[in-house]
This record gives C-alpha cells, sequence and structure tokens, in this order.
C-alpha cells in the first residue's frame, strides 16, 4: 500500500495541501525565525520543534498548521481509496512501472479506459489528473 503514494500525478486535495503547508509556514515564519531557524526541515523536526514551543506559537500559526494537517488527511484519504479501489488495476497494467514522480499515476490514467468501473470511479472521486506542469520526463 505504501508504493502506491507513488502513483498520484493530480489528486484534487493534492493542490490544496500544498497551499495549505504554504500558508502554514508563512503564518509561522516568526516562530520559525525565533525558535526552529536551526532545525533542519524534514522528517518531521520542524512540527517536532513547534511542539517542543507550543507555549510558544501564535494563534494564527497553530490555526495555520491545523489547517495543513487537514489537508493533508485529506491527501492520504484520498490516496487510500484510490490504493484500496484500484489495487488489482495496478498490479495489472502498472506492476512494472518505476515507482516515483508521478510515474504510476500516469499509467493509471494512460489505462483508465481499461481499469474496472470501480478503480475509474474512484479516479474521478479523488480527481485524478494530469497536471502538465508537474509532469516529470517520461
Amino acid at each position: 500500500m505504501l508504493a502506491v503514494l507513488s502513483l498520484v500525478v493530480g489528486v484534487g486535495g493534492a493542490f490544496g495541501q500544498d497551499d495549505a503547508i504554504e500558508q502554514a509556514l508563512e503564518a509561522c515564519q516568526p516562530e520559525l525565525e525565533t525558535y526552529c531557524s536551526q532545525v533542519t526541515p524534514g522528517d518531521g523536526r520542524l512540527l517536532a520543534c513547534f511542539f517542543a514551543h507550543e507555549d510558544k506559537v501564535s494563534g494564527k500559526c497553530n490555526w495555520a498548521i491545523y489547517q495543513a494537517s487537514v489537508a493533508v488527511e485529506e491527501f492520504f484519504e484520498a490516496i487510500a481509496h484510490l490504493a484500496t479501489e484500484c489495487h488489482d488495476d495496478l498490479l495489472e497494467h502498472c506492476g512494472d512501472v518505476q515507482m516515483g514522480e508521478g510515474h504510476v499515476g500516469m499509467c493509471l490514467l494512460d489505462h483508465q479506459d481499461e481499469v474496472s468501473d470501480s478503480c475509474r470511479q474512484a479516479m474521478m472521486d479523488v480527481e485524478l489528473e494530469v497536471v502538465e506542469d508537474e509532469l516529470p520526463p517520461r
């Protein structure tokens, strides 16, 4: 199931997720500079820094982090739904596709006329689509 995370080319909620994260970083800029400037981003280290200083984090920053967490949760729920509904189709049509950079998602879109009805519905549910400016080279 974890491998399916690389299948997304563009999921409707993904862009909300990116926007929410950018908004959180902007809203939390004072906290980032004051408390977390020495923290190397990645692996949840910035969030850990915020939690370590939670009594000093502004309401604006707290709200932005909450909004970002909701967007990320919706994104992963969409991926889980797609992975569940398209499991057999992914194995059949995309099992040999290189993981990462949206290759599996492109494969799924390439085979959208061949996938099961439930997979096709899931693709519509999560608004799986090609986003031209985000496409990796094929």
